[in-house]
């Protein structure tokens, strides 16, 4: 843990959503009326069913879209106010997919994390890319073509590369999709861990229950509940939001919330 911990910014950021709206010009809006914050290094799942605006809202957080209601706020400040350069010092994304490899290797797509830190003339230390490759069990790949990967392995290196940015927040989109079970624990339990804000949409409302300090459910663009995991993830929310019956138990061997969902009676 002592590498993540040299893997994250100074300070984790505060992040405030204040009637947040958003939708592609001329058409009715994905995402609306959403009211919420995190904490400075509080980890928020976003969960919902697909079309849920989920990814809608992670690309408002991290200036993908502009919002056509309210505001972003990190650490008070707007985050249109900032500087592109001055952003991606503070914030860092995992996108679904991965990025194109534009013909580099494992280590050199995740130096690139670096790039906002690196002084117009001045280098940068190049230990963070060392943590970030050990953290996400890359060093052996570390000279392999990105473009050689598997999925999993990819995403592994894009989570690698955000790290290596030193972000007071991350934000992940659906990080777990391309990842074996034994990675998506591995990969949850480090962001968990790290000293910093990260927001991550899942689709696994067990891993989120899991890890998450909280967890923000999402429907039609709507914010349905927000607070502690096993607060909002009850049968009832989970009936209404994503159309199933869920039955909630704790597992045996992790005192962990164990969910089975079944379509009830037709």
């Amino acid at each position: 843990m002592a590498a993540a911990r040299r893997l994250v910014g100074s300070r984790p950021a505060r992040l405030d959503i204040s009637g947040l709206g958003w939708g592609p010009a001329g058409h009715a809006p994905i995402i609306s009326g959403l009211d919420f914050s995190v904490a400075p290094g509080e980890m928020l799942a976003v969960v919902g069913p697909n079309g849920a605006g989920k990814s809608s809202l992670l690309r408002c957080l991290y200036r993908f879209h502009r919002p056509s209601q309210g505001a972003i706020r990190l650490d008070g400040t707007d985050i249109w106010r900032l500087a592109p350069r001055a952003l991606a010092r503070r914030v860092a994304t995992v996108l679904q997919e991965p990025a194109s490899d534009f013909g580099l290797t494992v280590a050199e797509i995740v130096e690139l994390g670096l790039t906002p830190h690196m002084g117009r003339f001045a280098g940068a230390d190049y230990g963070p890319v060392e943590d970030a490759l050990a953290l996400m069990s890359l060093g052996a790949l570390a000279h392999r073509d990105f473009a050689s990967l598997s999925g999993g392995e990819k995403q592994r290196v894009m989570i690698a590369r955000a790290l290596v940015q030193k972000p007071d927040l991350l934000i992940l989109d659906e990080p777990t999709n391309h990842l074996d079970i034994r990675h998506q624990l591995d990969m949850l339990a480090l962001l968990a861990g790290l000293p910093t804000t990260v927001v991550v949409s899942l689709h696994d409302l067990a891993l989120a229950a899991a890890h998450a300090d909280r967890v923000l459910v999402l429907d039609a663009g709507r914010q349905m509940r927000l607070g502690a995991p096993l607060e909002v993830l009850t049968p009832d929310t989970i009936r209404q939001t994503f159309a199933v019956e869920a039955a909630i138990d704790s597992h045996p061997a992790t005192g962990r919330p164990r969910f089975s969902f079944h379509l009830g009676q037709s």
